[in-house]
């Protein structure tokens, strides 16, 4: 795996039995190769050469791999999916999730990452780039959409993906639903424009 990755134990119970892959780990940490960042979250740093050492945990990723090794769905929240799109320069100091698992908080190096168990029946049927595109579009709201959103949007995939976006997005709101479709029109011109 490339160097960002991160992991937990399950990743690798194929591999041997739970006691032999925690004392694997417990031996690459003490060696450098892997770090720890909580109780079963490892992952394998990415070096940062203007600090010389390892740059810091990505919060999103640490989120994901907690709620693979809970098996629970999430969708990045409000500021969460804004912040995933660029479209606030804001670090937030908690990174806030929807679940189907259960409440829980976790703290890393001074970031919260807080999954709030609720039922959002219009993020479950939806891959993770049309969910995180919903709730940002639904956390700025109506009057929160002008041209420079528009044009971040666009930018976030491809103009070939949009067309399985808008379709996979079908059954949201119907204002939510309008401004996907704006958004791929916006990428759609900017790559016929390149």
């Amino acid at each position: 795996m490339k160097r960002g990755w991160c992991f937990t134990p399950k990743d690798f119970l194929d591999l041997g039995s739970q006691s032999a892959i925690w004392q694997a780990l417990s031996r690459l940490e003490k060696k450098g190769v892997i770090r720890k960042l909580m109780r079963g979250v490892y992952d394998y740093p990415e070096k940062n050469t203007f600090l010389e050492g390892y740059a810091s945990p990505d919060p999103d990723r640490v989120a994901r791999t907690i709620a693979r090794g809970n098996s629970w769905n999430i969708v990045p929240d409000g500021t969460t999916a804004l912040n995933l799109l660029g479209l606030s320069t804001q670090v937030p100091a908690e990174w806030s999730y929807l679940t189907d698992g259960q409440n829980r908080r976790y703290e890393l190096g001074g970031i919260r990452i807080v999954f709030l168990k609720r039922a959002n029946k219009e993020a479950s049927e939806l891959s993770r780039d049309s969910a995180i595109l919903v709730q940002a579009i639904k956390t700025l709201g109506k009057d929160g959409i002008d041209e420079r959103v528009l044009k971040k949007l666009s930018e976030y995939l491809p103009a070939s993906s949009w067309a399985k976006i808008v379709k996979e997005c079908r059954y949201v709101t119907g204002w939510v639903l309008d401004v996907l479709k704006q958004a791929a029109d916006h990428a759609t011109a900017r790559e016929g424009q390149v």
